[in-house]
């Protein structure tokens, strides 16, 4: 995907303050409007500008978007690492859309966004009350399939923002927004089976704290898998691939199927092709609230054994005598 120069984009400099930030926005935000502005692009543009400025008004957000390799450019393909945020804790403002009439508002962000930072939801905005509810946070959190399949209880280390303190006339500034420090917080977390990538854990009352004696935001923490070379995961269901040899294929065999909750033992139907899928119903993610359990899909891969001695030699010409007739050019699907 292409990465996104979000200073640019806002038109500030790297070492910009949050109120340079924030006033770069808003005057970017007033330009492009979509109901005032008359550029063909506006719509765009104000979209760009909204989420840069999502991207950097946070103060873990920021943090987490400057640690990117700096000599990745404007227009350069990007791709995360996997597990590069895990243990930022980002807030959960909204995002700022075309033709909400405000700062408040929801819409798609950009891939390179949702990549960076999940999907997320969130509160808004809310008035400098005496009294206010604490701002959700969310964070991502990398697991194993093992974790998915049996459930775990993990310890893990968010990175998050030091609240400011109250100023002399009792209030208080927005914890997370004007944040000059990063605190770590460690918290026991229990991670259900089944739970699919994309999905989110809810903590209650572990997101910003609440300002005059209102209640705490929550955490919310975005699932995501740890890479796995043997297994791929497509929504609750797990494919592998199953290595054959030829005769197990022609004949039938019973073999042992490793599965990320360990071996099992599947039987292979004669004649089957390199290609074939063989699912064991119920095999997949475990259900995961109320929901049905997905399958495992093993996919034969047919191997052969190398021609590497005489002996080896000799039986590889005795059957191609023995299926002379056999052209695989021909047999082969279309």
């Amino acid at each position: 995907m292409e990465f996104k120069d979000y200073y640019q984009t806002l038109g500030v400099d790297r070492s910009a303050t949050a109120e340079q930030i924030k006033r770069a926005y808003r005057k970017l935000a007033r330009k492009y409007h979509p109901d005032v502005s008359k550029e063909p692009d506006a719509e765009a543009r104000f979209k760009a500008v909204a989420e840069a400025h999502e991207a950097l008004c946070d103060v873990d957000r920021r943090a987490a978007y400057d640690a990117i390799d700096s000599r990745t450019q404007g227009g350069a393909d990007f791709k995360p690492s996997p597990g590069w945020s895990d243990g930022f804790a980002f807030d959960g403002a909204e995002f700022a859309a075309a033709g909400s009439g405000g700062e408040g508002g929801s819409a798609s962000r950009s891939s390179f966004f949702e990549a960076l930072f999940g999907r997320q939801t969130g509160r808004g905005a809310a008035p400098e009350f005496a009294q206010r509810a604490g701002a959700d946070q969310h964070a991502k959190v990398s697991i194993t399939l093992l974790d998915a399949y049996r459930g775990a209880e993990r310890t893990i280390t968010l990175h998050m923002p030091q609240a400011a303190a109250p100023n002399e006339a009792g209030g208080a500034s927005r914890a997370g927004k004007t944040a000059t420090s990063m605190h770590n917080k460690r918290i026991q977390i229990r991670i259900p089976k089944g739970i699919q990538a994309g999905q989110h854990l809810r903590l209650a009352g572990q997101g910003h704290a609440g300002l005059g004696g209102a209640p705490p935001g929550d955490l919310y923490l975005e699932i995501a898998f740890l890479p796995s070379a043997r297994f791929r995961v497509e929504g609750s269901d797990v494919f592998t691939d199953l290595p054959l040899a030829p005769w197990e294929a022609a004949l039938g065999a019973t073999v042992n199927l490793p599965t990320p909750d360990g071996e099992l033992a599947l039987t292979v139907p004669p004649g089957s092709k390199s290609g074939r899928q063989l699912r064991l119903k119920g095999r997949g993610l475990p259900a995961f609230n109320a929901g049905v359990a997905g399958d495992l899909y093993a996919t034969v891969q047919l191997q052969l054994p190398p021609a590497d001695s005489p002996e080896a030699e000799q039986a590889y010409r005795a059957m191609a005598a023995q299926f002379s007739a056999f052209d695989p050019r021909v047999s082969a699907p279309v």
